[in-house]
């Protein structure tokens, strides 16, 4: 499995059987994934996105947006929680041309990507509850998906 640091961003080979909270990275020997969303912009998004074997929620938002702010703190409860998925942010104003790419019409809105492709999306505010709804129903999607090929 490849996993990419979310600090230094070098991708990771991992075997399938090491939890990722535990593994470190071997080119800056830092924790290749700390169950925090991972800051990304126009310089790490595409590899974080694609080299990464791992299911990625991704938080479209601004600072200016009141319910991106108000999401905030239940998008990293629910980071901490959810072992098996990585959790990333991308700030629209700093990577307009990406926003662009991923077609984002209205913030927040979340993105579920496997290997590059994307899988779901919802947009608005949510509670913690609905966040963790909406997360269950995607990996269902992607556990059946994943049993068909």
């Amino acid at each position: 499995m490849h996993i990419v640091c979310s600090h230094c961003f070098a991708t990771n080979r991992l075997p399938e059987d090491k939890q990722v909270a535990e593994a470190k990275c071997g080119k800056c020997q830092k924790t290749v994934y700390s169950g925090k969303p991972v800051v990304l912009g126009s310089n790490n998004f595409y590899a974080f996105i694609e080299r990464n074997d791992m299911p990625i929620i991704v938080d479209f938002w601004a600072s200016w947006c009141g319910p991106c702010q108000a999401m905030a703190p239940v998008f990293e409860n629910v980071a901490k929680q959810s072992a098996g998925l990585l959790f990333a942010k991308l700030n629209t104003e700093h990577a307009q041309q990406i926003s662009a790419d991923a077609g984002i019409r209205s913030i927040p809105t979340l993105i579920f990507f496997h290997k590059g492709k994307e899988l779901d999306r919802v947009s608005g505010g949510l509670s913690e509850a609905q966040l963790k709804t909406w997360v269950m129903q995607c990996v269902q999607k992607h556990s059946a998906k994943s049993n068909k090929l």
